[in-house]
């Protein structure tokens, strides 16, 4: 893992160069020599605090902009290592995997429920749709009035803004993905 002087030296350059800024013009801003601006992003510096607030304010950023660690693009998600969300005594588990923590407007959920188990939903946020596809058993969904049966290889589409419910009526542990869409 990078040093916090490794994160702030790759913070403040992308930060400088997604503002399209020179070195020149953010030593201006900032009050900040461009000697002092080269050596903090080759990571060299040992940035004081008001320097750092110095940065952060010439580049209109917040202050966490310049400390943040980077998300990497790929992410390995372990089932085994997640606590489930238990509903029906536990008769089903709901692994929250990629949850909308970013406004990413989605989550994506695995979830087992054992034989004979019964879940029921309460609406989510005005117009978001639940996408699930079934990878083992056969699971009934109620919603709106309508009951749908959706068995292994199938995969079902519908508005989860309104009470719904899951029901396992297989005769083994049915296993599904979900994803809600938040629009």
């Amino acid at each position: 893992m990078d040093s916090m002087n490794l994160i702030v030296a790759k913070n403040i350059r992308r930060l400088r160069e997604e503002n399209k800024l020179s070195m020149d013009e953010l030593s201006k801003l900032s009050g900040v020599s461009k000697s002092m601006l080269a050596q903090i992003e080759r990571g060299e510096g040992n940035p004081t605090l008001s320097t750092l607030w110095k940065l952060s304010n010439g580049m209109k950023v917040p202050f966490d902009a310049l400390t943040v660690r980077p998300k990497t693009p790929y992410e390995i998600v372990k089932t085994s290592e997640i606590q489930p969300l238990l509903e029906d005594n536990g008769k089903v588990k709901n692994y929250s995997i990629f949850p909308d923590d970013e406004n990413r407007r989605f989550a994506v959920y695995y979830l087992e429920l054992d034989k004979g188990s019964y879940w029921e939903s309460e609406p989510h946020l005005k117009g978001t749709t639940e996408f699930i596809t079934i990878f083992t058993g056969c699971i009934q969904i109620c919603t709106d009035g309508q009951q749908f049966t959706v068995a292994k290889g199938e995969s079902i589409r519908f508005k989860a803004d309104k009470i719904h419910s899951y029901k396992n009526i297989g005769d083994e542990s049915a296993i599904l993905h979900m994803i809600l869409f938040n629009p």
